[in-house]
């Protein structure tokens, strides 16, 4: 799921070298931390959060074929 993350921001931002995901473990669920580059942040939010509220349907959709919780946050 990270790099599914991770392609879906770069191919976004304008300077998709600043995008990092971190992967961190809550219990039974996983916690995906994106980082962009302050410039690119309404590009990964969107206009009323639309493509963020995107990218966290598509990667909730990949995790429930694994029958995973995976939660999307969008850090500065």
């Amino acid at each position: 799921m990270k790099e599914l993350v991770e392609v879906i921001a770069k191919s976004l931002v304008e300077f998709p070298e600043d995008v990092i995901v971190t992967e961190k473990q809550s219990g039974k669920t996983t916690v995906l931390e994106l980082k962009v580059a302050a410039s690119d942040m309404g590009k990964v939010i969107g206009k009323q959060g639309r493509i963020a509220k995107a990218i966290r349907s598509v990667v909730k959709a990949a995790a429930s074929r694994e029958d995973k919780k995976i939660v999307v946050d969008i850090l500065q």
